[in-house]
């Protein structure tokens, strides 16, 4: 948003600058961005390719896997979390459809195989199983309203969540902070990320005092933040969230094995 703009129209003009003249296009139909690439589209003689919700269908999932089916490919699998995932395989069956039509030599066999065992480090992803530790890097409202409905898709049944909280500065924040507080049950940590670049602890805390429970917000540095929910809520569901470069440093104290 630093970067590219601030509402979702004007980072959709810039990210259709990545559009080639004379090229092959595939996105999700998107209602409130769809014409702008469209528009470019035709300004680029790039053929367009729309996925549409309506063509994912026969949709069902388990703890493990998610699967549906799209226009002639059936039963595809991803284990990728969320229903957002569906549509992004559909995008990818899209763009396999064009490279078959230029001469690629691409099977079914191929196709399932590689949905099936993609995998997105940081995204949804299980640290640890005792106590139950998720990460998910997702830093704008978006990708926390995704994270929210995959939390209550995949852990529903954890009625106590932890969230360990690190936001860059150049984030939206505030945005973010509210988002996440509308689980009001939950307890909140806030901490100053891995380095100067995050927004400091306590404006985050400042933040959240005027949408949270007072008693259920808490300031602490990155490292005694995993420390204390592994020690004090070890029954918890717990989520590292809002950036993707804690990432490695979780793992590190986690003393998870890549």
């Amino acid at each position: 948003m630093d970067i590219l703009g601030k509402n979702i129209r004007d980072i959709a003009r810039h990210k259709a600058g990545i559009i080639k003249q004379n090229s092959e296009t595939v996105t999700y139909n998107q209602e409130n961005v769809i014409e702008i690439i469209k528009k470019t589209c035709e300004g680029k003689n790039s053929r367009l390719h729309i996925v549409d919700k309506k063509d994912i269908k026969n949709y069902n999932r388990d703890k493990e896997y998610q699967s549906f089916d799209y226009k002639e490919y059936k039963d595809i699998q991803i284990n990728l979390k969320g229903k957002i995932q569906t549509i992004n395989a559909a995008e990818v069956l899209e763009a396999v459809n064009i490279l078959k039509e230029k001469g690629f030599n691409i099977t079914d066999e191929n196709i399932k195989d590689g949905l099936k065992n993609v995998v997105h480090r940081a995204r949804f992803e299980v640290l640890s199983k005792a106590p139950l530790i998720v990460f998910d890097g997702g830093h704008n409202e978006s990708a926390i309203q995704n994270l929210r409905e995959n939390i209550k898709e995949y852990y529903g049944e954890y009625k106590n969540r932890v969230y360990i909280v690190s936001i860059l500065k150049t984030k939206d924040y505030k945005t973010i902070v509210e988002n996440l507080c509308v689980d009001k049950d939950a307890i909140y940590i806030f901490t100053s990320g891995i380095n100067e670049n995050y927004v400091p602890k306590e404006e985050l805390y400042n933040v959240a005092e005027k949408v949270c429970t007072k008693e259920n917000i808490f300031k602490l540095e990155f490292f005694e933040a995993i420390k204390t929910v592994k020690e004090k809520y070890k029954d918890n569901l717990i989520l590292i969230v809002g950036s993707f470069y804690t990432y490695k440093k979780s793992v590190e104290i986690l003393g998870v094995k890549r």
